[in-house]
């Protein structure tokens, strides 16, 4: 007889328009047994394999992840046991996290690009014994680590391409293990509902990570209620809708991808669409087209820098074209965010607008079915953000953290601003403290990092999350995110500044990818500065400015002269004591693998600083130029020296 279950459907005249109510004391193994019953005919997931979308009704899932639970269970896998889970975003590791959630395990999934050390340090936190690996890279990275982390004992992989050879104990594919529950499953008829009913909305949903900027990354271990309570949160704030159709690309280890693609994509039934490879992206996005498109501001950037860069190569009265209406277009956004409203000839000229640029230009991107455009993890740039809603896509800011399921904040359809981050969302509460940190109760927030007390006392305090962030709330219940609190540091002279607050300024230009705002304690500012290649790059060659490296193409006056003009447009919009004087372009970009920014690209300022220690003293003194060597990490792990004459520039 099958259990009381706290996940009900609203009663409705017809099963096509039951929904969840939105009580998060359920699992995720609940509710895709709920989809399975009422919806198991509809399409759940894609995949793109070998040019082909492969499709997967709810049934097919609910019938996979039920298998291979029963198949890691007899492994040997239990409550509390943890899953690795390594690659790139993939079907298969989607429902093997849900199989390790559904019995009660941590599904932790970790960067593809994390290196063997990152890796290791996951697992021996964890004591690991069971990892999830996408193909033969992945598996070789597990088991690599077996000498040091012998915990491991079982490796699943789902690509079996350069395997059939391995003869290596514990090494088990997927199919195998599938069927191995599946044969489970029929001898033991009550084992189907035991499983569904296994895990607690107690026990946990996913493991990951904060980003770590300050030292090796915490532990955030999410409840089932966790995740499902910011689902709940989000839909009664109206940043999605039960059926939306995503693309399932974001890194599986940052909690925005799990959040939206598993929690809020199980709980209220989304179409969820993996691309074929990471690189393939942009041309998936356009045949999928989706209504519910999540993205960081540097993939928002990434996007205009190609469009801006085809349309460098376009003829001149198609771009004459297409510079025209975006004028006029992101001149009416502006518009609307004063209050005011387009007049009949405006509206006129932009209704032509979308149909010879606008409508195409969105087609050609895959965002002419976009409902719902989100950007979070850092602040987006003025011209970036007029631009999509020139195009009239509705881009909204969200605010959300790694330990609050992430979703706190996001700014309503109607009521967008370019300097806040929307209200707090239903079910959240937000307060300021006396040193200016932003405080949240909700119950999405997660009960303390994983065996780490010490962490856990100074974040949880009387029930308020202390985000870190430094910000304040405006009369209306806007929030306003200024930057960390940690950041805010001092001149020699006694201005207050957070780089972070500067260091997204100047990001907001295509041309920079990454920089480092340099001060604390000393007289003025300086900077390093990042170029992005792919930006500069075309930029030189439309100019006819030839380059052999990155390192070279960085060290060109004319790249200088481009990179200062974008300084100088930062400085104008800040007080004279906080105004760069001199900065350096350097010779590679910021590397995870060196430690110098974390696997979502945050600054480590104190790695930073060591690296670069002779190019910060550099631009505190008279020098013109600096030598720099600098150790790099290969693909491979191992390590190179890269030594470059850089220039210092006066703004």
């Amino acid at each position: 007889m099958r259990r009381e279950d706290p996940a009900q459907w609203t009663p409705a005249a017809g099963p096509d328009t039951r929904q969840w109510d939105l009580d998060p004391n359920t699992t995720l193994a609940r509710l895709l047994e709920l989809n399975a019953r009422h919806y198991g005919n509809r399409v759940a997931m894609r995949e793109k394999a070998l040019g082909i979308w492969q499709e997967f009704t709810w049934a097919d899932v609910l019938e996979e992840v039920l298998s291979v639970a029963a198949g890691l269970e007899h492994l040997g896998f239990t409550a509390g046991d943890s899953l690795l889970v390594l690659g790139d975003n993939r079907v298969r590791l989607y429902m093997g996290m849900l199989a390790a959630g559904a019995l009660g395990g941590y599904a932790m999934p970790v960067y593809p690009d994390a290196t063997p050390a990152e890796v290791l340090h996951f697992a021996s936190e964890a004591q690991a014994r069971f990892a999830l690996a996408e193909d033969q890279e992945q598996v070789d990275k597990v088991l690599d680590l077996r000498e040091k982390a012998p915990g491991l004992a079982h490796v699943i992989f789902d690509d079996p391409r350069g395997l059939n050879n391995y003869r290596v104990e514990g090494l088990i594919g997927w199919e195998k293990l599938r069927d191995a529950g599946a044969a489970r499953l029929r001898d033991q008829p009550a084992l189907r509902e035991a499983i569904v009913h296994r895990s607690q909305p107690d026990g946990p949903a996913v493991f990951v990570h904060s980003s770590g900027t300050t030292g090796k990354p915490k532990g955030v271990v999410l409840k089932q209620r966790n995740v499902l309570a910011g689902v709940s949160n989000a839909y009664k704030g109206k940043v999605f809708g039960f059926g939306e159709s995503i693309l399932a690309y974001l890194p599986m280890a940052w909690i925005g991808d799990f959040a939206v693609s598993m929690a809020a994509g199980v709980a209220l039934r989304f179409t969820i669409n993996v691309p074929e490879r990471s690189e393939t992206v942009l041309r998936n996005l356009r045949e999928i087209a989706p209504t519910l498109y999540l993205a960081a501001p540097r993939s928002w950037d990434n996007m205009l820098t190609t469009i801006r860069v085809r349309m460098e190569d376009s003829t001149p009265w198609k771009k004459r074209v297409f510079d025209h209406f975006i004028e006029l277009g992101v001149a009416a956004e502006r518009m609307k965010l004063e209050g005011k409203v387009p007049s009949d000839l405006q509206r006129l000229m932009l209704r032509l607008g979308n149909w010879m640029v606008f409508g195409p230009l969105k087609d050609q991107l895959g965002l002419t079915r976009m409902r719902v455009a989100l950007t979070g993890g850092e602040a987006m740039g003025e011209d970036t953000f007029l631009f999509y809603r020139a195009l009239g896509i509705n881009l909204r800011q969200l605010y959300g953290q790694t330990e609050s399921s992430a979703f706190n904040s996001v700014q309503a359809a109607d009521e967008v601003r370019l300097h806040t981050v929307g209200r707090p969302l239903p079910g959240v509460e937000a307060r300021i403290a006396d040193d200016g940190e932003i405080l949240l109760r909700s119950g999405s927030i997660f009960s303390g990092y994983f065996q780490n007390e010490e962490a856990t006392a100074k974040t949880l305090i009387d029930g308020w999350l202390h985000t870190g962030d430094a910000g304040h709330i405006e009369p209306d219940g806007h929030l306003v995110v200024l930057g960390r609190v940690s950041e805010v540091v001092h001149t020699s002279t006694g201005e207050r500044y957070i780089p972070g607050y500067i260091e997204n300024r100047i990001k907001f230009s295509p041309y920079v990818r990454d920089v480092a705002v340099l001060g604390t304690g000393r007289e003025y500012l300086c900077a390093m500065v990042c170029i992005d290649s792919e930006a500069v790059g075309h930029w030189a060659e439309v100019r006819g400015i030839p380059y052999i490296s990155y390192a070279d193409l960085s060290q060109k006056q004319e790249v200088y002269e481009l990179v200062a003009a974008v300084i100088r447009h930062v400085n104008n919009a800040l007080p004279d004591g906080l105004r760069i004087r001199r900065f350096a372009n350097l010779h590679k970009e910021f590397d995870a693998d060196d430690g110098e920014i974390t696997r979502t690209r945050k600054l480590r300022r104190n790695v930073i600083d060591e690296h670069y220690a002779a190019v910060i003293e550099a631009l505190y003194s008279d020098a013109r130029s600096v030598r720099m060597k600098a150790q790099i990490t290969y693909d491979t792990g191992e390590t190179g020296v890269i030594e470059r004459e850089l220039a210092l520039k006066e703004i």
